[in-house]
């Protein structure tokens, strides 16, 4: 029997990016709670000097970059699984990525602007 592969990837290659992606943010977040929890009170000063240093600009943005990947992958399978007709499906699968791409602009401009 010969099996037509369309659509998603079935399998290995998004299973490891949602594996990694949350390994990525797992990781952030429990080195932003150990820098939150060490430090002094939670002021306004303390944060802008926590973000001004350059590794944790690009660890958030990793962060973020990690978050948008893993929603994008979950986000498609629900589409690809739930939704059947190809115009709508294409149309939200756009509208996510369009809406991802831009959070991802509005991190980078927030962090480096």
């Amino acid at each position: 029997m010969n099996r037509i592969v369309v659509g998603a990837h079935y399998g290995t290659r998004d299973w490891l990016a949602q594996r990694i992606t949350a390994l990525v943010m797992a990781l952030y977040s429990v080195i932003l709670l150990v820098v939150l929890l060490r430090g002094s009170p939670l002021t306004f000063g303390v944060w802008r000097d926590l973000f001004a240093s350059g590794w944790m600009r690009v660890a958030t943005l990793l962060f973020a970059f990690s978050l948008a990947w893993h929603a994008w992958v979950g986000v498609r399978d629900i589409i690809m699984d739930y939704v059947k007709p190809t115009g709508v499906r294409l149309t939200l699968e756009a509208g996510v990525l369009l809406m991802l791409a831009g959070y991802m602009a509005w991190t980078i401009q927030i962090l480096w602007r």
